[in-house]
């Protein structure tokens, strides 16, 4: 047997205390250089590199970095950007930003690109648009830049790039297909071989994890072109092509025919992965196999991993992770855990550290490893709340279903409600400023009491209800300012959960989230959003919205356990939420907005498996939240950033009474769907980008109003923001939200409705 080696496929960027996240939102304020900004990023892929080095990764990646996605990267490196972006006066780092995030000014207007969930994870991409302009060549420095500076510190590392077939089939096309860049695309990635090749680079790694979604001939076929006459170029440079988020059942055999090095499999998400490969792998690849979860904190299970190492029976053998650790805090170190809590686990720097054990294991070695393992999985880690496991056993199919049927409780809720043609709402948050960040740290700190911390929570209620009468909107939102995040602050009332310190994780270009812990069974311990929704609602004769975050997503956005299934843990969270809407309701709030924005998240990549292992208990779980409120009490819920088409069925099946999308970066291609679909539920699609800080025009708001009349009956639509508002300026909301108002009150004149 050879020696077994470690890697993993790429390391988090955002740096340990959030280093690039500071430094980048601190240039987009112009408050530092580019240099400054340039010189931090440079720190952090130093000190990522030498991190890997000294726990003793024997192949390290580069080019896994990226100040801001690495889908946008690719792009800037293949020549796939719009012209109007590369026609800005501004450096290369400039009009990168403008790409991924807008801008508006006098040099130009640009619309970010789309951005949607990077497959089954929390982490979102920004879409290529590629159309008969673009013309798919290198030009661009990056992954060779990145090679040089880990060589200059005495590295020599394994560049990483997204393969061509996961760039073309995650791109959009208009006009074009993917094939007809297919020679283009080989064209460039040769070129990109012969100068890591010519600079030292011994391996290079192709991220390709559309593989282990559904493929047709098509796709296959589309595959073996690119990779046929690439990998014929490759000459002494070793191809690693690297899969994750499933098993590549649908395309294996044509994988272990072509002339590729190395094979990186996921041994976690693959249900079919070491069937494949114990059925037969060739001996003159490298299996690098992903064993170590790239997406959950707990502990590997020494024994399950090298019993699945020892069955796949490969001649050469790299350990590896399941995918990215981009998906998981940076290390445990920076926690204040108990001791007994602490040692269940494994962030991406621990994660190291068990890559090597199992090397060692599997080898003969290290058996002390073995046992300290063994010992702490032999532990009872938690107490089961066998009255609720009997509660959820014991749910009956009604429980699911709320009656009246939907088409009944709509003409309720109008004759209840009294609204006007297209009502216009918001998502819920508004602005987290720096002064209402800084208030609930120093109430969380005790720096200031509960009446001072109320207080001021009232006065930006009061402040923001003012406001929104002010400019006329019809359901009024009480803001959610004493909201640190919309999984955590509930995390915090229920039972069951813990609370990172430090454990911030990429959600998309700066923004991190800090996913909380289910660590226990699931009970709510109090009320948790009556207070301030009650408070809000005597404030106004408006009607204001109830704001929940839904089971799934809360599941979805915490990292969950791994001894108990996944819909066990959903159908707990449901119970715990129902019981709060019913509280709202029973305080008089007669619409409750039930956010359901990852409810995609973690939907099978395969369509097979969707509705078995996913849908089955996600919607019905949802269900359960809503269906014993009143006929008049209306229940909306949001979802956002996803691709939502191929799946609206089962959203109308939600039996939510309103629904709001994100829609606007996807520019409207769900109303489509909806039309076809005969979506029954009424339906907010975003009218403009929260995530960018364009304001949009009253004439670009009525546009898309227009348009969205032209798919959905006028009687069926609500107006709103694609998100929540938590992130954008206070000046930018209000101005923004202005115009959508009066692009609202033109549009309604313009079908004969006044105010």
């Amino acid at each position: 047997m050879m020696t077994t080696t470690t890697t993993i496929i790429g390391f988090p960027r955002i740096g340990e205390k959030r280093e690039l996240k500071f430094a980048t939102e601190k240039y987009f304020k112009n408050k530092i250089s580019q240099e400054e900004l340039r010189t931090t990023a440079k720190e952090l892929r130093k000190s990522n590199w030498k991190l890997l080095q000294q726990e003793g990764i024997d192949a390290i990646p580069s080019n896994d970095f990226s100040y801001y996605d690495q889908t946008l990267d690719a792009a800037f490196l293949f020549n796939l950007v719009p012209q109007d972006v590369q026609d800005l006066p501004f450096s290369e780092l400039d009009k990168y930003f403008a790409l991924a995030r807008g801008y508006q000014g006098e040099e130009g207007n640009v619309l970010a690109w789309p951005m949607k969930k990077w497959f089954n994870t929390n982490y979102h991409y920004l879409v290529p648009q590629l159309n008969q302009d673009t013309h798919f060549k290198l030009t661009g420095n990056k992954i060779f830049a990145e090679f040089e500076e880990a060589k200059e510190l005495g590295i020599i590392t394994r560049p990483v790039l997204i393969g061509p077939f996961t760039l073309l089939k995650l791109s959009e096309y208009q006009n074009v297909t993917a094939r007809d860049f297919i020679n283009d695309a080989v064209t460039a990635y040769k070129e990109v071989f012969n100068r890591l090749a010519d600079s030292g680079a011994k391996w290079i790694q192709l991220d390709d994890p559309a593989l282990v979604k559904d493929l047709t001939t098509e796709d296959r076929q589309l595959f073996n072109e690119l990779y046929q006459p690439l990998l014929n170029a490759k000459g002494k440079l070793k191809v690693l092509l690297q899969t994750y988020f499933g098993d590549v059942r649908d395309i294996y055999d044509d994988l272990i025919e072509l002339p590729f090095d190395g094979l990186g499999l996921d041994f976690v998400e693959g249900k079919q992965t070491l069937q494949l490969v114990s059925h037969h792998f060739p001996e003159d690849k490298t299996l690098f196999a992903g064993i170590v979860n790239g997406k959950n904190i707990w502990r590997n299970h020494y024994d399950k991993s090298l019993t699945q190492l020892k069955k796949a029976g490969v001649k050469k053998l790299v350990v590896s992770t399941s995918c990215s650790l981009l998906h998981v805090p940076i290390t445990v170190k920076n926690e204040n855990f108990e001791p007994a809590v602490k040692e269940h686990f494994a962030f991406a720097v621990e994660k190291l550290g068990e890559l090597n054990d199992l090397a060692a294991i599997y080898e003969g070695s290290a058996k002390e490893k073995l046992r300290a393992n063994q010992e702490l999985f032999a532990k009872q880690r938690v107490q089961e709340d066998a009255e609720l496991h009997k509660q959820i056993a014991n749910l009956k199919d009604e429980d699911f279903v709320r009656q009246p049927a939907r088409q009944v409780r709509e003409k309720i809720q109008k004759a209840e409600f009294h609204l006007p043609l297209l009502p216009t709402t918001t998502i819920g948050s508004f602005p987290q400023t720096k002064e209402v960040r800084q208030t609930r740290r120093q109430f969380r700190r005790h720096e200031i009491n509960q009446e001072q911390y109320d207080n001021f929570i009232k006065g930006k209620i009061d402040e923001w209800l003012k406001w929104q009468e002010k400019i006329g909107l019809d359901v009024l939102v009480h803001g959610e300012f004493e909201r640190n995040d919309m999984v955590e602050y509930f995390g915090q009332h229920l039972s069951g959960y813990i609370f990172s310190k430090n454990a911030w994780v990429q959600s998309y270009g700066t923004r991190c989230v800090k996913p909380p812990i289910i660590w226990g069974d699931i009970k709510r311990q109090q009320p948790i959003t009556i207070k301030w929704s009650k408070y809000a609602q005597s404030q106004t004769k408006k009607l204001v919205k109830g704001m929940l975050t839904g089971p799934v997503t809360i599941l979805n956005w915490s990292f969950p356990r791994e001894d108990i299934s996944l819909r066990e843990s959903t159908l707990q969270l449901a119970l715990a939420i129902q019981k709060e809407v019913l509280d709202l309701e029973a305080n008089g709030i007669k619409i409750i907005q039930i956010d359901e924005a990852a409810l995609r998240e973690k939907l099978p990549l395969r369509k097979s498996d969707w509705y078995s292992e996913y849908l089955n208990w996600a919607i019905p779980a949802f269900r359960l939240v809503h269906s014993k409120v009143k006929p008049e009490t209306q229940i909306h819920t949001h979802m956002c950033y996803s691709e939502f088409s191929d799946i609206v069925p089962a959203i109308d099946a939600m039996d939510a009474d309103v629904i709001s999308f994100e829609a606007s970066r996807s520019n409207l291609e769900i109303l489509d769907t909806l039309k076809k679909q005969h979506f029954e539920t009424e339906v907010g699609p975003g009218v403009y980008d929260i995530h960018s800080p364009r304001i949009p025009s009253v004439d670009e708001v009525k546009a898309t109003i227009n348009r969205i009349l032209a798919k959905i009956a006028a009687p069926k639509v609500w107006i709103n923001p694609d998100c929540g508002l938590k992130t954008r300026g206070v000046e930018e909301t209000r101005a923004s939200l202005a115009n959508v108002i009066e692009a609202t009150r033109e549009v309604r004149r313009q079908l004969g409705e006044g105010d």
